[in-house]
């Protein structure tokens, strides 16, 4: 299970690297600071079963905080 994180740290640091390249700063130092997390958590060498709880309250926030910044925060518009 600890092999899932690093490729979820490798697809996080791929998507920072194009953010980055594509000028969007913000959302580059948000995919660098979820690398972060993964990797350090990789490392930890924890049970598979605390992987997974690990890995729903990070679903869950990640919901939460989707939920919250498209309703109050986004402003739709087209084009």
């Amino acid at each position: 299970m600890d092999r899932m994180f690093r490729v979820l740290a490798f697809w996080t640091g791929v998507f920072m690297v194009m953010f980055y390249v594509g000028e969007m700063y913000n959302t580059a130092v948000l995919f660098l600071v979820q690398t972060a997390f993964f990797l350090t958590l990789s490392y930890l060498k924890l049970s598979e079963r605390m992987y997974l709880y690990l890995f729903g309250a990070y679903l869950t926030v990640f919901m939460i905080g989707f939920t919250w910044y498209t309703e109050f925060i986004m402003i739709p518009s087209f084009g």
